[in-house]
């Protein structure tokens, strides 16, 4: 049976901003470096949301960070997704103003592009948590747990 994944229209994962790998596998479980609403190496969308951002515009930038994600994770296991049992869990973090509550909304953008991409394998556990501030002034990083499966665990 075909993998529905294999022909995914992905973007190329963007290269880590620091001194670490983009992520690892181990004893059938991934683990993905954070990502970041990255689109040929530049923040489509930079600030704080309830701010500088809409929360429509965190929305859309949670959703970039989703795509990213999956294309390192595909990068993570060399090219084959059919190996990707199931995302296990999402921590994402929203660069928040001031009063702004409504990360788990903000989040959504992530998680509906998972299941929508993925299908029953992008479902997963959440975590949303509130920052002041992200690196390289990001509205929104994920931070991705995943299952490895076959050939590749």
């Amino acid at each position: 049976m075909a993998d529905p994944l294999k022909d995914l229209d992905l973007p190329e994962p963007p290269a880590p901003v620091g001194a670490y790998e983009r992520g690892m596998v181990h004893g059938g479980i991934g683990f993905l470096s954070g990502q970041f609403p990255l689109r040929d190496g530049k923040l489509v969308h930079i600030g704080r949301v309830g701010s500088e951002l809409t929360e429509a515009e965190g929305r859309q930038a949670a959703e970039i960070a989703a795509l990213n994600a999956i294309a390192g994770i595909r990068a993570l296991l060399e090219g084959d997704l059919s190996c990707l049992a199931s995302l296990l869990r999402v921590d994402g973090y929203v660069a928040s103003a001031e009063g702004f509550e409504r990360q788990p909304w903000v989040l959504d953008g992530a998680s509906e592009a998972f299941r929508r991409m993925l299908g029953d394998r992008g479902r997963h556990a959440r975590a949303a948590f509130a920052v002041p501030c992200l690196p390289l002034n990001a509205p929104v990083e994920l931070v991705v747990t995943f299952g490895v499966s076959g050939k590749r665990a």
